[in-house]
């Protein structure tokens, strides 16, 4: 009676053990199941959705996302929040149609037709001055980021209606007698069959993931989003760190604007409406923190992912919009739910 009682004490907390670790495993691991899941439910409800020509097509639409969310993630990491993301993906896409359409200058008589590439600068040039304004409010004047970047949500989605009049800049393809052609090549063209844009997604992902992982930068920004006053008592540049982050979320969120103008050769200033709150919700639903100082790049990719194949799920088994809204909208409420219990009791970043 003796032996049977110690060996079923003995082996109690082993098995507390393992269901413990295997409900980690799972809560660490949501992302990665709820999109193997999502796969596996619509592929079984619609034959056309497990097709190497559909996932390259959710990937190209994911990728637009995904550029938006990994420049959401640098700056949760940072304990912030970046709500302009999609007004600068307007804006700039707006300014790269304008540039497209060419630039009159009144003075002497002419127009420019500036080259694809050099629009492309120009633009992400434009969207790294609106984050870096961003980036100033909050970390020099103290502007709470929330507000700051609602503030200039506004302002980038104001401009952009002003430069088109609300309407579209069509036609964006350029003329070959002009030397601007190519802006299409973004968007619908392939490079050993895989879509440019997924590519750049994927080398976007590579880069910041191993700013993150390998370089002084990654663990500044780690550090202060951790914790803001311990990191700058050790000699962080902590505002240097937030105006870099929130300059790199306008960039990307250029990149994006780009992406996205060349996938419809055109642009207009309603672009991007929502599309912030996207990208919150695949940094969520990849596992960072909202507090700060806890995330990945891989797992906001499978957050982006998630999402995408969530929505293009919907589409092609011929589901209302409103219930896509619906879906999407407890799909975050769940993450966030998660995220609550993986980071109960691990204590808050200031």
């Amino acid at each position: 009676m003796t032996d049977a009682s110690a060996n079923s004490v003995s082996t109690a907390p082993s098995g507390m053990k393992n269901t413990m670790s295997m409900g980690k495993l799972l809560l660490e691991g949501r992302a990665f199941f709820a999109l193997i899941l999502i796969i596996g439910v619509f592929s079984f409800l619609s034959p056309n959705y497990f097709t190497t020509s559909n996932f390259l097509i959710m990937s190209s639409h994911v990728a637009i996302y995904g550029i938006l969310a990994i420049g959401m993630l640098l700056v949760i990491l940072n304990g912030g929040i970046d709500l302009s993301v999609g007004s600068i993906l307007a804006l700039c896409g707006v300014i790269a149609g304008f540039l497209m359409q060419g630039v009159e200058l009144t003075a002497f008589g002419v127009i420019l037709y500036p080259p694809v590439w050099a629009v492309v600068v120009l633009t992400c040039m434009a969207g790294a001055a609106i984050g870096a304004v961003n980036g100033i409010l909050v970390a020099y004047f103290k502007v709470p980021a929330f507000v700051a970047t609602l503030g200039i949500m506004y302002v980038a989605r104001g401009l952009a209606l002003l430069m088109t009049n609300g309407l579209t800049y069509n036609n964006l393809a350029g003329r070959a007698e002009l030397g601007n052609t190519g802006f299409d090549w973004l968007g619908f063209n392939r490079l050993f069959g895989v879509p440019i844009s997924v590519l750049v997604l994927a080398t976007v992902a590579i880069l910041t993931g191993l700013m993150l992982s390998r370089s002084s930068f990654g663990r500044w920004l780690y550090a202060s989003g951790g914790n803001e006053r311990a990191a700058d008592l050790s000699g962080v540049p902590v505002k240097r760190v937030k105006v870099t982050v929130y300059t790199l979320s306008g960039i990307l969120s250029a990149g994006a604007g780009l992406v996205l103008a060349s996938q419809l050769t055109s642009a207009g200033p309603t672009a991007g409406t929502t599309y912030e709150l996207t990208a919150i919700a695949a940094v969520v639903i990849g596992g960072a923190a909202l507090t700060g100082g806890r995330g990945t790049v891989r797992g906001t990719m499978l957050g982006a992912f998630v999402i995408g194949f969530l929505s293009d799920g919907l589409v092609i088994i011929g589901v209302s919009s409103y219930w896509q809204t619906v879906f999407t909208g407890a799909v975050i409420v769940l993450a966030v739910l998660l995220n609550s219990i993986q980071y109960k009791g691990r204590g808050g970043r200031k």
